[in-house]
């Protein structure tokens, strides 16, 4: 008999339909909830997950936040809740997951070792 077992992590964008200011630039923007956690899957499908963290990126400067645990769980349950400066704590200013390419300047993602459009080594 077979198991197929694995332990990964796993990354999901969470619906967050409000418009608040960033703390970091002032600005009005939209957030965007992601949660992270580890998952053990057997045959592909998630069965105990542990270590749940969120965070908060801004549309407007690229900031991320990590969210307080209690208001990130009340939003994933999709209950009405709005996020204060007091649920938040900086974590980078300018973060970005895509970058560009410094030879041909496309958009490219950080885990990227060469770029796909022109082949470079990043």
């Amino acid at each position: 008999m077979f198991f197929f077992f694995a332990i990964m992590p796993i990354k999901k964008i969470i619906p967050y339909k409000f418009s608040s200011i960033c703390k970091n630039c002032s600005n009005i923007c939209n957030y965007e909830i992601i949660m992270t956690a580890n998952c053990l899957s057997i045959f592909f499908i998630p069965v105990f997950k542990w270590g749940k963290q969120y965070f908060v990126h801004t549309s407007c400067c690229g900031a991320l936040y990590g969210l307080e645990k209690s208001v990130g769980d009340a939003i994933s349950r999709g209950e009405n809740v709005t996020i204060t400066d007091d649920d938040l704590t900086l974590i980078d200013k300018t973060f970005s997951s895509i970058g560009t390419c410094p030879y041909c300047g496309s958009e490219v993602n950080d885990g990227f070792e060469y770029c796909p459009k022109c082949g470079k080594k990043l």
